[in-house]
């Protein structure tokens, strides 16, 4: 696929390749949901789990989209996903909240968890929320962009299962641990979402699917060689943390903020780190997550806020731009427009993901989602 603008403004990557079939909004959200109930996830549940995967569809991070339904399908048949989780306060005091997830599904404990921060936040200024006991709660971004709809600073960040070697190791230490910061504006929030790592996980099961090799400067194999093979790193490899321009062996600012993360997410509330989270199918994968919301009204007057917010935006934008680029981006601005695009024209699903969700579907009982034309 080949990124370009198209006729109404949007960014998108309108041009589909015969590898891919796009599928309405309202279809895929429909299916990921009626999967979900048909294996005794509550409707309610359900649709928070398919918003925040169609969400990333939505907004071209394909890691984190649809392609994951069956890893949720997987943990729920064996048993480490609690359908019916007792989402709970362990604790609490005005401006922070201790959560236990109940081993449920981590967009559910996710959205009751942000929603408590966001409530805390309208109250005292500041809300902070530690979820532990949870699952794999999907794109960062869905929980700091919750507190922008409230006039609100958002911040979500997890810990996740053992994926990346600190800087200078070869074994897999650190998770992705992705962080997610948003804030509002006059129109499109800033939106910045990303993993430690140099790309999630996510980014490499689909080049996996696609059977291409990696770019050289993300992984290693088992033996610490900078490797292209989706391969040799599945097979006992391991991601890179994210780092600077030429640091060969990941960055100790990935490395560090991964760390963070573990501290915020999983010590602060008596939780694990990277090392000793497991995987969504087995019981007791000790996934956590850390959300703070701030309410822009405590500091300054929210309207005063989104306009000094455009305006800076505005000057990024505007700044001495390489001759290499065609324009600067803020973060979050490509995904807006994507979305609003593949709102209209419907969401590119991989070929391969789409066999793989008619299978889900027809094992389940809910019918397939799309076939394939020809």
């Amino acid at each position: 696929m080949s990124e370009d603008f198209d006729g109404s403004g949007g960014y998108e990557k309108t041009h589909v390749d015969e590898n891919y079939v796009r599928v309405p909004v309202e279809r895929l959200f429909s299916f990921v949901k009626s999967v979900l109930v048909r294996l005794g996830v509550p409707e309610g549940d359900a649709s928070v789990v398919a918003d925040n995967l169609v969400m990333a569809d939505l907004r071209g991070v394909e890691s984190h989209g649809v392609q994951r339904l069956k890893r949720y399908v997987d943990g729920i048949l064996s048993g480490g996903v609690n359908v019916h989780p007792d989402i709970r306060k362990v604790r609490e005091g005005p401006s922070y909240a201790l959560v236990d997830g109940d081993e449920g599904l981590g967009q559910v404990v996710g959205r009751f968890s942000m929603e408590l921060a966001i409530e805390k936040a309208r109250k005292a200024g500041i809300g902070v929320v530690v979820a532990r006991n949870s699952n794999h709660y999907g794109i960062a971004g869905y929980y700091a962009l919750m507190a922008v709809e409230h006039g609100m600073i958002g911040i979500s960040m997890t810990n996740s299962r053992p994926l990346v070697a600190p800087t200078g190791g070869v074994e897999r230490f650190l998770g992705t641990n992705p962080i997610a910061v948003a804030a509002p504006t006059g129109g499109r929030p800033f939106l910045l979402d990303m993993a430690t790592s140099v790309v999630p996980i996510g980014k490499l099961e689909v080049y996996r699917r696609k059977g291409q090799e990696i770019p050289l400067g993300w992984a290693m194999d088992k033996e610490g060689r900078q490797t292209t093979s989706v391969e040799a790193v599945f097979n006992g490899g391991a991601l890179l943390p994210l780092g600077g321009f030429g640091e060969l062996f990941g960055g100790h600012k990935g490395y560090g903020l991964s760390v963070m993360v573990d501290i915020l997410s999983g010590l602060l509330g008596g939780g694990t780190w990277s090392r000793h989270v497991k995987n969504t199918s087995e019981r007791h994968s000790e996934v956590d997550h850390f959300f703070m919301a701030v309410d822009v009204e405590a500091f300054v007057p929210l309207d005063d806020f989104r306009r000094r917010m455009d305006e800076m935006m505005a000057e990024l934008k505007a700044s001495k731009r390489h001759p290499d680029f065609e324009r600067i981006w803020v973060h979050g601005e490509k995904g807006f427009l994507t979305m609003e695009t593949r709102r209209r024209i419907g969401v590119p699903i991989y070929v391969g993901v789409l066999e793989e969700l008619n299978g889900i579907g027809e094992e389940v009982g809910v019918g397939r989602l799309m076939e394939l034309e020809g």
